[in-house]
């Protein structure tokens, strides 16, 4: 079954970088495009970043534009970001997404997700 498990979570101060990875199995990894969202208790989840099936394409929202980068390393099944220049509206629980597509349609699976916390 696919499985997505996220780490690198944490307490960093303001200004601080913390790197996440999500490492994937279950499914042809290097054929699917894969994404990372946020999400704060009473809101709705938010699309961070997405890197297409080959890492060649990548697309941020405009709130972490300049800060975060997404990649990934498709023989580790692993996709990261790297969050740079964290601010305490960063703090959020981070999902690893992944969209696949079967002949009956599409579904989106998540990992349970990981804290990041911004905070002096």
């Amino acid at each position: 079954q696919v499985q997505l498990v996220e780490s690198g979570g944490g307490l960093v101060q303001p200004g601080g970088s913390l790197r996440l990875s999500c490492v994937a199995s279950g499914f042809t990894f290097s054929t699917n495009v894969m994404s990372w969202y946020r999400q704060v208790p009473g809101k709705e989840r938010e699309l961070v970043a997405t890197i297409s099936s080959g890492g060649s394409s990548t697309n941020y929202a405009d709130s972490v534009k300049g800060r975060f980068t997404i990649s990934r390393d498709n023989p580790k099944n692993t996709v990261y970001l790297q969050m740079n220049s964290l601010k305490p509206e960063d703090t959020a629980v981070y999902y690893c997404s992944a969209r696949i597509y079967y002949t009956t349609g599409k579904v989106d699976y998540w990992g349970q997700g990981t804290q990041v916390t911004v905070s002096s």
